[in-house]
């Protein structure tokens, strides 16, 4: 049997419930995430803890990056008795916009240990490049 020793996240987790903040497919949960660029990549991880791979939808539409996931409870028994829940079920979404310097035909995405990671390369049209000077040194010379 578990013993609950914190009432402060035990008032948190009932706030929770009531206020309905689980997701729900109309009303999706936000997911955390970090965004950040490593060299010629931007990338981004999601955190969704307990999701399977299969549960996971990865969209994007123009300049639109959306990630839905649903995490179920698992399977229980008839016999089984609920002492605690506090881990969040229900569906998560995100919406993020991508810059128009990024590949959005080429996204890589990696799922491993409750971390979505998406792998998405900086076009490169946007990439710094020399720009070289035409012209010619010949000067037209006036007579007068």
């Amino acid at each position: 049997m578990l013993m609950r020793t914190d009432p402060f996240r035990e008032m948190d987790r009932i706030v929770q419930q009531l206020s309905g903040t689980s997701g729900t497919w109309s009303k999706p949960s936000v997911m955390p995430m970090d965004a950040y660029r490593d060299g010629d990549v931007y990338v981004i991880a999601f955190d969704l803890p307990g999701v399977d791979r299969e549960a996971i939808d990865i969209d994007v539409e123009r300049n639109m990056l959306k990630v839905r996931a649903e995490r179920r409870p698992a399977g229980k028994s008839d016999g089984v008795q609920m002492e605690l829940s506090e881990r969040p079920l229900g569906v998560f979404s995100r919406q993020v916009m991508l810059a128009d310097t990024l590949d959005t035909e080429r996204i890589e995405a990696d799922y491993d240990a409750g971390v979505l990671t998406l792998r998405i390369p900086i076009a490169e049209r946007a990439k710094p490049r020399k720009i070289s000077i035409g012209g010619t040194d010949d000067r037209k010379q006036i007579s007068g």
